[in-house]
């Protein structure tokens, strides 16, 4: 994608000016994002998904002016005559290639924060509340018409003991009513509220916001399982360890010891060989790398990969990322479904990572090495790549 080249999905604004104005700053109404759109789900089939076992939804609904909500999946779903509910149907881009393919319009952000693409259905008067999200959304309108409330107030306090995180108090500063085809872009913690006019469809394309917290964690966790792979106690999804040379296997001494009157004390010296042993783990760019690259493309636990085992490549044209596997590199280093790769980053495999696709009659894909082309063989025969004749 060329983040120079305007986009009507930005009202005519380009990536890079959309990034750098709007992205994590303030909302944007875009008029006519997609003109004519349509659902890439029917009313029909996000309702049929509500009701597997391997989707993620919710149904939210007011009784006598009290919030409610249900996980499913439900075995009955309202009618559109009963008022004030909303079905919220989670991952639909893991099920449904259409939407996988509108959630890929959006990859001037990089693939590393976007997260997953969620529709619900409202009959009149449904929604969810005045609420905040701790991540950056873009709200489509697919279907029927939504009044949308929304500003930047600072008093994010919440109403206690319900079901939902709703807004104590909502100070709305701007109100727009949203049509098929009209989307609504909101960063982080900006407050609004949505309340179906009509039956409603809404897309809600939503992105990665880990906190410190799970980043932190996350490089311990990578350190923790190198350090086990060192000692040939484990073998993570992290690769080889990153301890600057150390080996770690060393015993603690303590020649120096003194007697002691208090046996329960913790020694100093021993305090102080766990921090020096803790400084040997290099907590850097490579770290960092393995652990993102592994944790950005885990996929999404309701992502169920089909083996192609004996799959025919004589009329093959192109390679194809299956919509459910998540492809990201840094440098050299590739990473695939929550694993390092066993091949390089090539500059093919990059393209195919970049673009999703690539065609097998290209200069990178003429190039690619026979390690290269035996993981594409292998990910064809888990599922994780398609072989696809010439697309249209």
């Amino acid at each position: 994608m060329n983040p120079n080249k305007p986009l009507a999905l930005l009202g005519g604004l380009t990536p890079a000016e959309f990034m750098k104005t709007y992205w994590q700053k303030k909302p944007l109404l875009i008029r006519q994002a997609i003109p004519g759109f349509q659902s890439p789900v029917s009313v029909a089939a996000l309702k049929k998904l509500a009701k597997s076992d391997e989707v993620e939804s919710r149904l939210i609904w007011r009784e006598q002016s009290q919030w409610q909500m249900e996980t499913g999946p439900f075995a009955r779903l309202p009618k559109a005559s009963e008022t004030d509910w909303t079905l919220l149907v989670q991952s639909v881009d893991i099920h449904d290639d259409a939407a996988a393919s509108l959630m890929h319009q959006f990859r001037f952000v990089p693939d590393a924060r976007l997260d997953d693409l969620m529709i619900s259905l409202a009959s009149v008067g449904g929604g969810v509340g005045p609420h905040f999200d701790s991540y950056d959304v873009f709200l489509l309108q697919a279907h029927g018409r939504r009044r949308w409330q929304f500003g930047q107030q600072k008093n994010l306090d919440l109403v206690e003991d319900l079901p939902l995180k709703i807004l104590k108090s909502f100070k709305p500063e701007q109100e727009f009513i949203l049509e098929p085809g009209d989307m609504l872009y909101l960063p982080p913690q900006a407050a609004h509220d949505g309340v179906a006019l009509d039956e409603c469809m809404t897309i809600s394309i939503g992105f990665k916001a880990p906190d410190e917290a799970a980043l932190a964690r996350g490089m311990l966790e990578a350190a923790a399982d190198q350090i086990l792979s060192r000692l040939g106690l484990a073998s993570g999804p992290y690769g080889e360890p990153a301890l600057a040379g150390a080996t770690l296997s060393a015993l603690y001494r303590d020649p120096k010891q003194n007697a002691t009157a208090q046996p329960a004390e913790i020694p100093e010296q021993l305090v102080n060989a766990a921090i020096k042993a803790a400084k040997k783990i290099k907590f850097d760019q490579a770290l960092a790398t393995r652990f993102l690259g592994c944790w950005l493309t885990e996929p999404n636990q309701a992502a169920v990969f089909e083996p192609d085992d004996e799959h025919d490549d004589s009329f093959a044209t192109h390679w194809l990322l299956d919509r459910r596997t998540r492809m990201l590199y840094r440098g050299n280093q590739l990473f695939i479904n929550g694993e390092v790769a066993s091949v390089k980053a090539e500059s093919a495999l990059r393209l195919l990572a970049d673009q999703r696709i690539l065609s097998m009659n290209t200069k990178q894909a003429a190039n690619l090495s026979e390690t290269a082309l035996d993981a594409l063989d292998d990910w064809v025969g888990a599922g994780w790549v398609r072989l696809a004749q010439q697309l249209s």
